[in-house]
């Protein structure tokens, strides 16, 4: 029994790795498209863009721990079956039950694994993305000197080669200087100059070049006559502050209150918070709105009485003097105005604060859903490759990724669901895996009952004994 359980965990094993670590790479990829356009052309060391895809990867486990879990169990229990050690273990006197069970104590510990992961590590990874990524779409684009082209990065300065060497020398040198006081550039030419470049600064030796600066007159008062002045050098340096082109990282303490950024502990708070919120505001509309519709009951002088209630059986429009009319409907519009304005205001502010509800109950939700698709997956891979008999990489894939996309096409859309509103956060995270639980114990049933679900045989003979049953009632009805 013993040889068995091992022989199956092994057999478990070894594909699993290689279609998780396959299905991160491809979800790594993706992720490098998706942001390519922020990764090229700032100067980034290859360490930060290798942290930045460390970091992005824990949220990749999400989907690919279920899809290895899939792929993995159909591959192992479909090899089983077409090497007929099923059957084997079957006379043995083995029930398919018991053969999944020490399969199943793995499965239930990458589960909980997988809860401990996304209550306790996603977040770190993701307020270490979040944090990392802001500062990466924040950086300015590496200062390049381009050939023949103004190149306007440095804030004040446009600077132009006609041409650029490798060990950073550059030839006919032109910089328009825009940071006087007085609106006038500064230019100055050079025939040769040397580039070189440290932290903060980058540092141009021009040679053989001329200076010119135009000012306005001595005069402070507008004067049409201007002066020129101009400056051979030989050699000079110029000073350029790059130190906005690093990338500064951004204290995490700011991203901290995100909604992916908190375990369940955190969830709850930050949805009592933000429930109190909601309440607060509930409350300050009611009483703001109610101010407009308070109605007097008084009369003059001290007394205890209060007045009876004089009923208008005619349009009150008609009560109010004519010379008051004109007066009571511009008062009664604009209070209307008023009502519909705060009110307009109170809904925006309630509709952002229940959206932001729905998003912590929603993530609060998804730190359990992880957990209980592995085990569902499992008991739908398992069965399957059981009934299909077939392993590799061929068949076995296909039926993956089909069931797999069933249960994220449906995950997909009731989770959006749940943010609009139109599920309850609850059902919108749990609609894939009620839907699919069936499913699973269906198969399970199945495959126990050696059950021809997917033999092309069975289904060929059910199809021409219908045909011969057919061609009999034909003959029949013809004679």
């Amino acid at each position: 029994m013993k040889k068995i359980h091992l022989l199956l965990v092994k057999a478990f094993i070894r594909p699993f790795f290689v279609t998780f670590f396959i299905v991160m790479f491809i979800l790594l990829m993706l992720f490098l498209f998706k942001y390519v356009d922020d990764l090229i052309g700032k100067g980034f060391e290859w360490y930060v863009i290798l942290e930045l895809m460390y970091y992005a990867s824990a949220a990749n486990v999400s989907m690919a721990l279920p899809l290895s879990i899939l792929l993995s169990s159909i591959m192992t229990f479909g090899t089983l079956g077409e090497n007929y050690e099923l059957v084997a273990i079957k006379s043995a006197g083995i029930s398919l039950q018991k053969a999944m069970m020490p399969l199943l104590v793995l499965i239930i510990g990458l589960a909980i694994s997988s809860f401990i992961f996304s209550d306790y590590m996603l977040p770190k990874a993701n307020l270490k993305f979040g944090s990392l990524l802001w500062d990466i779409r924040n950086k300015k684009l590496s200062f390049l000197i381009k050939e023949g082209v103004f190149n306007n990065s440095i804030p004040g300065y446009s600077i132009r080669v006609d041409k650029k060497y490798d060990n950073g020398k550059l030839k006919n040198v032109m910089i328009y200087d825009h940071t006087g006081n007085n609106g006038i550039a500064k230019i100055i030419i050079a025939k040769e100059g040397k580039m070189s470049k440290d932290d903060d600064y980058l540092l141009l030796k021009l040679h053989d070049g001329v200076r010119y600066e135009e000012s306005s007159g001595k005069n402070t008062s507008y004067n049409p006559r201007q002066e020129l002045t101009r400056m051979r050098f030989k050699e000079t340096d110029q000073k350029f502050d790059i130190s906005s082109f690093k990338m500064n990282r951004t204290d995490e303490e700011g991203f901290r209150g995100n909604t992916q950024m908190l375990d369940l502990k955190g969830l709850k708070k930050k949805e009592d918070s933000l429930s109190r919120e909601l309440d607060s505001v509930n409350k300050f509309a009611a009483l703001n709105v109610s101010s407009y519709y308070k109605q007097n009951n008084y009369t003059k002088g001290y007394t205890k009485e209060l007045p009876k209630v004089k009923a208008v059986e005619e349009p009150v429009l008609k009560t109010v003097p004519k010379d008051q009319k004109l007066a009571v409907v511009q008062g009664a519009l604009d209070q209307a105005n008023s009502v519909m304005q705060t009110a307009s205001g109170r809904m925006s502010d309630f509709a952002d604060r229940t959206k932001a509800i729905i998003k912590v109950q929603i993530e609060y939700q998804k730190k359990f859903t992880l957990a209980v698709s592995c085990l569902l997956l499992f008991f739908i891979g398992a069965p399957l490759g059981a009934i299909i008999r077939k392993g590799g990489l061929g068949l076995p894939v296909v039926v993956a990724i089909v069931f797999f996309l069933l249960y994220h096409i449906i995950a997909t859309v009731s989770e959006k669901s749940a943010t609009t509103g139109s599920l309850t956060p609850f059902f919108g995270m749990w609609l894939a895996i009620i839907i699919l639980s069936p499913l699973g114990a269906f198969l399970t049933y199945k495959a126990t009952v050696d059950s021809a679900l997917f033999d092309v045989n069975y289904f060929k003979q059910i199809f021409l004994n219908l045909l011969k049953k057919f061609n009999r009632k034909k003959a029949a009805e013809g004679s």
